[in-house]
């Protein structure tokens, strides 16, 4: 069992996928010698060279395309964008192009392609790049949608996107980097669409999202001291979004509270929420409360950045309000 931050899990992830298969490239800006804008692709330069760790201008739009020409060629591209705030560039390319064209052509071709976006706010980077995006791809048919929150999920998670044969939206929070975290030393890929249960409890289901699982496991420990037991999952992945799972715990604790940093306003909270209250409203007890940020770009100032990324406080007021 090693300890590894999230970063040096995606870069495992990638150089292990890389060895493998021959087909695996890696572009995107910046992502060769300099190693990534956050690091990510350290050391993958040097150890497969220009031809499979290509850097590309400063042009989402051709990064995004040539990979799903690759992709469509039968390589197995991996593209960097150095913030999700930028992939509006790319956004035909993107959702009308690689996650359509399986489907378009009678699946006589695939698109095993992943695009590795960091997301989020919380250091300064104001808001052209900060936001978090998965609900945009999340309604797009032909995409997938994987956001994992700990090291061992971003590796295992991240072999399984490589693997596809369909495109794969990868988002990392931007703050968890440097986060570390035990990844088993016989780790494997892990299944997109299957939640796991972060923290049993009996009275409140928390379903959160990438950084926010942090919070919803500190609101967890918060709500405990006052008597209130608190289950915790992590969808993972929220296309396809296990609803099973979210389902099978609102049934046992009846109330249901979900959190992510996205602005609250049509964000995947909503969704699940719908589902929710569309199959089993009849087991709730209480309102479906969501917890996301407010509706305004994410601000500058260190002090109102703090302000507008929601955090574990904001969870248990959630829960509190319900249960009062």
């Amino acid at each position: 069992m090693a300890q590894k931050t999230y970063m040096q899990a995606l870069n495992d992830a990638l150089r292990e996928e890389m060895e493998r298969d021959p087909n695996v490239l890696i572009i995107g800006e910046d992502v060769g010698q300099f190693g990534g804008c956050f690091g990510v692709t350290k050391g993958l330069f040097d150890q497969f060279g220009e031809k499979r760790v290509r850097d590309t201008p400063i042009t989402e739009s051709a990064i995004v395309g040539a990979a799903t020409g690759a992709a469509a060629a039968g390589l197995r591209p991996v593209c960097e964008l150095m913030f999700v705030d930028f992939i509006g560039v790319s956004m035909d390319q993107l959702f009308n192009q690689a996650a359509k064209m399986r489907y378009m052509f009678g699946g006589k071709t695939t698109i095993p392609m992943v695009l590795r976006a960091p997301q989020g706010a919380g250091i300064g980077a104001a808001a052209q790049h900060s936001q978090s995006l998965e609900s945009w791809f999340m309604h797009i048919p032909g995409l997938k949608v994987a956001m994992p929150a700990t090291p061992e999920d971003a590796y295992g998670l991240l072999l399984t996107a490589i693997r596809d044969d369909n495109p794969v939206v990868f988002l990392e929070h931007k703050v968890l980097y440097g986060v570390e975290g035990e990844v088993p030393d016989n780790a494997g890929a892990i299944p997109f669409g299957q939640a796991k249960i972060c923290r049993e409890g009996t009275d409140v289901t928390i379903v959160a999202l990438s950084k926010m699982v942090y919070s919803a496991l500190e609101a967890a420990e918060t709500l405990a001291a006052k008597g209130i037991n608190a289950e915790v999952i992590d969808p993972r992945t929220v296309s396809p979004l296990d609803m099973d799972t979210i389902i099978e715990s609102v049934k046992k604790t009846h109330s249901l509270v979900v959190a992510h940093e996205a602005v609250k306003t049509g964000g995947a909270g909503a969704e699940i929420a719908a589902q929710v209250a569309e199959e089993i409203i009849d087991y709730l007890d209480t309102p479906i409360m969501r917890v996301g940020a407010p509706f305004t770009p994410v601000p500058f100032s260190p002090p109102l950045e703090e302000a507008f990324i929601p955090g574990a406080e904001d969870i248990v007021a959630a829960v509190e309000q319900i249960r009062s």
